[in-house]
């Protein structure tokens, strides 16, 4: 009785929160949907716009009894409202004349008189000295919400296996406003802080004064998830990003050459004429948003702006993308960002039905004080959002610094969840998810990790088939020291294998971490031009089931590491450490790394045992990370790395064979370029001084599996090309489907288009070739012309595969050279 009883209690409650609904579809004469309508309450600035299936949903708070609707070339019909909740209507809108007054344009008139777009250009004009920018300092309190939702919930949700003793949970429902579906709020983090800015530096500084968290607070991957979800942005930008995508922004410079802009009306917005402008895009499956917004007749300042990503634009797992922001006006010429709220609706198809997660972000802004000026050293000087006092403030805190107060269901999501991590049922569903995101099985009660479980199965031409497992300490993902381990074990070899590490922080501030550990594994060394260290780090090609050709240049390592790491600076770190190795071919009958060593009783030595200390710089500008323990995890990818390295290795020293010392350097920039998509870009160059046996030189990083990795070479096989100086290009572009869209068989596929280019150059030196002539493969350096390779690439096949055609461009002189190779990648991306 309860369950059908539901839908009219919802109705009630929805009564009592909101005076007037109304949703439904809009289509023409012929019943074809009619995609960007103009959907308003009479004499409001409230509207929306319908999707590109015709559909739309609005509310207010206060009653109408009426809706107008209008598109380009047909007849405005009001529609009478005869109830306070109106769903489903059907409206039908007849060709003809658009109202005298309102003056409009298609997207297809010449751009020179559409009164829309020279208001769009007085924009551009101003909009660098609207804002904060027109103060030499500024301040200001800043709040902000986080909600998750699941939505789309109905009774078969309710009654279904997968909620069965759970259905407690939906008692406290509600209806977003944007979309009219029913929702449950699952996850809640609130942040307040104080901001500070001075434009003459120009520096910013924020101060995190609260931070509070409901859900899954102690879950990092979540929690970065959800930072990197909701970066800023700014609509006067020319392209906004969301979910590692540029959009075009509305009031972008190129915004006329993939928007129509209609001027449909004018009218007071806080005592201030604005004008009315709705925009939609002019093809579909581009990057692109729908909506409208007001702007000022004289400022041309912003006063409130929508915008909504259209449903056939190329982006996966999001159905929905709505923002609006609303500015404040402070005098006649300054308007400020007064409220800024996003939703984005996730889901695994973009049906109107289909069930998901709305993440929503709310962000207020007020008590802004100007020209308070303040020591440069204020701004330049970072505080601590990691403060524990910073979590633990109460609700006498909140009730005080909440700019925007909490709604019924928001407040209830802290009781909950509390409730709900005391059922078993619930705990099952998490730790499911937990282990898929992360790759470990939590054990609570011995504050320890299984896995990951990603590494578990492996195969390679050395141990066959290989088994993995291991574990790591896990108190907190704040924890100020971890341990970590692994066995495996071969089926040919028939050995064990095993790896230790230990790190620990001794100084948060400074982040002074110490760390060390032992690895002793079989490896296929040669897959980075500029690899760290790293001691339980593991290629892919080391245990790939699937190669090309024969993958026998395997390598036998015992590595040990000692190293002392800080960051004096954000995001620019200084580590120095040891190592020592001892290297052997794993095959030695189709592989050795024989050298000849005078101090052998044959002449020839096949082992290396080789002491190094190393220095390190590594500059991450932009970078962002979440967490203060030994281990951080990213809350974002665009940034640039910058790594500086010195080697110098010590003969003599624990037994160590050669003296030499290594420079190299590397240099990683992504780019958005745009609506052209993102390019990927590295530039790798070192030097080795010294004469040193095949396991110390440079390979060039082929790639015989059958999977796309960045950074190597896939037409190249293992040990092709080896150097001790070299210099190395790689450069990826998606295009993110700009081009497949406008192909009008395959748009529909939201394929994406990726094309490389990649090259390197090397020598290496006639001592080098001399030392290491007992060696049963080539030694060859692409010194006579560069060696180059391009590919292309189609990405988002069936949303989660992608295929790249490589072409092999000199050197097919080569021995068994591989003009030609096919490889390729899966994986969740938007």
């Amino acid at each position: 009785m309860r369950i059908r009883l539901f839908p009219i209690l919802f109705l009630i409650a929805g009564l009592c929160v909101a005076q007037t609904k109304v949703s439904g579809i809009v289509v023409d004469e012929v019943g074809e949907p009619v995609a960007f309508a103009n959907v308003i309450f009479p004499n409001s600035t409230l509207g929306t716009i319908t999707n590109d299936n015709g559909r739309f949903y609005l509310e207010s708070d206060t009653r109408y009894n009426s809706i107008l609707v209008s598109f380009i070339g047909y007849q405005t019909l009001e529609v009478p409202l005869p109830a306070a909740v109106n769903y489903d209507l059907t409206i039908v809108l007849l060709e003809g004349e658009q109202l005298d007054e309102v003056v409009v344009y298609s997207g297809k008139q010449s751009k020179k008189n559409n009164p829309a777009i020279d208001i769009l250009r007085k924009i551009w004009a101003k909009k660098r000295i609207n804002g904060l920018r027109k103060f030499k300092q500024y301040e200001y309190d800043k709040y902000e919400k986080i909600e998750f939702d699941l939505n789309t919930i109905d009774s078969a949700l309710i009654n279904s296996r997968m909620f069965r003793g759970l259905e407690f949970i939906f008692a406290d429902l509600d209806t977003s406003r944007i979309t009219g579906k029913t929702y449950l709020p699952i996850f809640l983090n609130e942040v307040f802080s104080k901001v500070y800015g001075n434009n003459l530096i120009p520096k910013e500084r924020e101060d995190v004064l609260g931070n509070r968290n409901s859900g899954f607070s102690n879950n990092q991957a979540i929690t970065a998830f959800v930072q990197d979800l909701y970066s800023d942005y700014d609509v006067y930008a020319n392209y906004l990003k969301f979910f590692d995508k540029s959009f075009t922004s509305p009031l972008s410079r190129t915004g006329i050459d993939v928007y129509n802009y209609v001027l449909t009306d004018s009218a007071f917005i806080d005592n201030k004429w604005c004008y009315h402008i709705i925009y939609y895009p002019r093809r579909k499956n581009e990057l692109t948003f729908k909506g409208d917004f007001w702007v000022n007749d004289s400022t041309y300042a912003l006063k409130k702006i929508n915008l909504q990503v259209t449903k056939s634009a190329n982006i996966n797992w999001v159905k929905e993308i709505y923002i609006e922001q609303d500015f404040e006006v402070v005098n006649d010429s300054v308007f400020l960002l007064k409220r800024d709220y996003m939703l984005s609706d996730f889901a695994l198809n973009k049906k109107e039905s289909s069930k998901g997660i709305y993440g929503k972000r709310t962000t207020v802004y007020d008590h802004y004080i100007f020209d308070n000026l303040r020591p440069d050293e204020f701004y330049r000087t970072a505080t601590d959002p990691y403060d524990p006092r910073v979590f633990q403030q109460d609700s006498t805190f909140w009730n005080r610094s909440r700019l925007e107060s909490l709604n019924k269901d928001e407040t209830g999501i802290y009781t909950l969840l509390d409730t709900l991590k005391t059922v078993p049922k619930f705990k099952t569903y998490y730790n499911l998810v937990s282990i898929l995101g992360s790759g470990y099985v939590e054990i609570d009660k011995w504050n320890l990790d299984i896995g990951d479980i990603y590494s578990t199965f492996g195969y390679n031409d050395a141990e066959g088939i290989r088994l993995r497992g291991g574990a790591r300490t896990f108190f907190g993902q704040n924890d100020p020291w971890r341990l970590e381990g692994y066995m495996a074990y071969g089926f040919l070899d028939r050995k064990f294998k095993h790896g230790f590490s230990a790190k620990f922080l001794l100084d948060r501030k400074s982040r002074l971490i110490i760390s060390g550990g032992n690895r002793r594994d079989i490896e296929q060394l040669g897959l980075s031009l500029t690899a760290t260290n790293d001691v339980l780090g593991r290629s892919v090609a080391s245990s790939s089931v699937l190669t090309v050709g024969n993958n026998d240049r395997l390598s036998n390592i015992n590595l040990s590491t000692l190293n002392l790491e800080a960051e004096p600076l954000k995001n620019f770190r200084i580590r120095f450490g040891g190592s020592f190795r001892t290297l052997s071919s794993a095959l030695p009958e189709a592989f050795n790394l024989d050298y000849v060593d005078p101090d052998s009783p044959t002449g020839i030595s096949s082992e290396v045992k080789q002491f190094d200390l190393t220095t390190s710089l590594i500059f991450t500008p932009g970078k962002r990370t979440i967490g203060y323990g030994v281990e951080r995890r990213d809350v974002n990818d665009e940034y640039a790395t910058l790594f500086l390295n010195y080697t110098r290795g010590l003969e003599g020293f624990l037994e160590s064979d050669f003296n030499y010392t290594r420079y190299q350097f590397s240099y990683t920039q992504p780019w958005q370029i745009g609506g052209f998509g993102r390019l990927l870009s590295t530039v790798e160059m070192g030097k080795t001084v010294g004469t040193v046996p095949l396991s110390l030189l440079n390979v060039i990083p082929g790639n015989q599996t059958l999977f796309t990795l960045y950074n190597t070479f896939p037409n190249l096989d293992f040990y092709e090309f080896v150097t001790d100086t070299y210099v190395a290009l790689h450069l990826e572009q998606n295009f993110n489907g700009r081009f497949f869209s406008r192909i009008p068989v395959i748009r529909d596929w939201n394929l994406r288009e990726i094309v490389g280019i990649r090259g390197a150059w090397g020598q290496l030196s006639e001592e080098n070739i001399a030392l290491n002539s007992p060696a049963n493969i080539p030694l060859n350096a692409p010194s006579d012309k560069i060696y180059w390779e391009y590919s292309l690439g189609v990405g988002n096949i069936f949303k989660i595969f992608r295929l790249d055609f490589n072409f092999r461009g000199n050197y097919l002189e080569n021995p068994e050279a591989r003009p030609f190779s096919v490889t390729g990648t899966f994986g969740f991306h938007f």
